[in-house]
């Protein structure tokens, strides 16, 4: 897994995904240009953007319901706790 979906995923709570995208597209071009256009990195860091595009377009397509408004206001409510299973 690519360094820059990591890092997503670990300020996915403190900024949105709009919000990462543009320092995402920057970190993609920059180890392009360091890496080179074929290169692993570049490749990598390009398949992170697409995700987080797609994400960020599935969010927009599904509206929030009135329990998910509740969860992101209070994240250690007990019906907001996933349990796997």
């Amino acid at each position: 897994m690519s360094k820059l979906l990591d890092n997503a995923r670990e300020t996915n709570s403190a900024a949105t995904l709009e919000e990462q995208l543009p320092s995402m597209l920057e970190q993609a071009r920059t180890a392009c240009s360091t890496n080179g256009a074929l290169s692993s990195e570049c490749a990598a860091a390009w398949d992170a953007v697409e995700e987080v595009q797609a994400a960020s377009a599935d969010r927009r397509l599904q509206p929030k319901t009135s329990l998910d408004r509740y969860c992101d206001e209070r994240p250690d409510a007990l019906e907001c706790r996933m349990y796997d299973v």
